[in-house]
């Protein structure tokens, strides 16, 4: 993340051939934590941007970027939208992208755009191949929000049984968590890892990762959940990890 997001300009391009207009709220959501948008555009073909996308564009504020498909199977859009990211970090307008897709075409665009500087944000679904996660700084998860159906108002119809509530997420402790403190702390004079700094490092070596994902619901508690960490909070000095002396661990396991 920006140290000081005010002073990110920050590009949304969405691959609208890829994906669907609900996304685009929860991508200015995201966004919105790394800067000020200044460029906000939707590319895909007439058939994409005439029907589905075309309201939703027109309401955010998205600018419709139309390409014409010349022969059958190409997908111009792809072409319009790196050319035009490109140009964005060329000409100084933009230095932190966001691509809305889920498509693994683009991990060579992420690459580039992070070999000049740029930060790269991708909004993708559950499907988004591991290619195009792991070429930007950050990968962020969309979900389609199921929709319950409504009850019959006049009551002569049945209505249709509501959609499960999802199950919880199990909590899990992951071994890279700790391999990353005990990596990170061999650096420094007391052992101990800045809990932000921890946070960095995970998303830098697994840009999906989110505490979430693993069943808990901040970075802290999801530290708090290790046997072999030690969690030290400083009133004026933030939160500090280490790792616990082995003989305090064995203790704890033992029980």
């Amino acid at each position: 993340m920006a140290e000081d997001g005010n002073d990110s300009r920050v590009a949304v391009m969405v691959d609208c051939d890829n994906t669907t207009p609900e996304a685009l709220g929860f991508a200015l959501q995201v966004v919105a934590q790394f800067g000020r948008v200044v460029m906000r555009r939707g590319y895909g073909n007439h058939q994409t941007l005439a029907n589905k996308w075309q309201e939703s564009l027109v309401r955010m504020a998205f600018t419709p970027c139309l390409q014409y498909q010349y022969a059958s199977g190409k997908n111009t859009s792809d072409i319009a939208l790196a050319l035009d990211a490109q140009e964005a970090l060329f000409d100084d307008r933009a230095d932190t992208f966001c691509l809305v897709t889920s498509d693994s075409d683009f991990a060579y665009l992420c690459r580039k755009l992070r070999e000049r500087g740029a930060t790269v944000l991708i909004v993708g679904e559950a499907k988004t191949p591991d290619a195009l996660q792991n070429a930007s700084d950050q990968f962020f998860m969309w979900q389609a929000a199921e929709v319950v159906p409504a009850a019959a108002s006049d009551g002569g119809a049945e209505a249709k049984p509501a959609a499960p509530v999802p199950a919880p997420v199990k909590k899990r402790r992951p071994k890279a968590l700790l391999d990353a403190v005990a990596l990170m702390a061999e650096s420094t004079g007391d052992g101990k890892v800045g809990l932000g700094a921890l946070g960095q490092y995970m998303k830098r070596t697994n840009p999906s990762f989110a505490p979430k994902v693993y069943g808990h619901s901040t970075l802290t508690d999801m530290v708090r959940a290790y046997p072999d960490l030690v969690l030290t909070q400083a009133q004026n000095n933030g939160s500090w990890v280490s790792l616990k002396p082995s003989a305090d661990v064995a203790k704890v396991n033992d029980k």
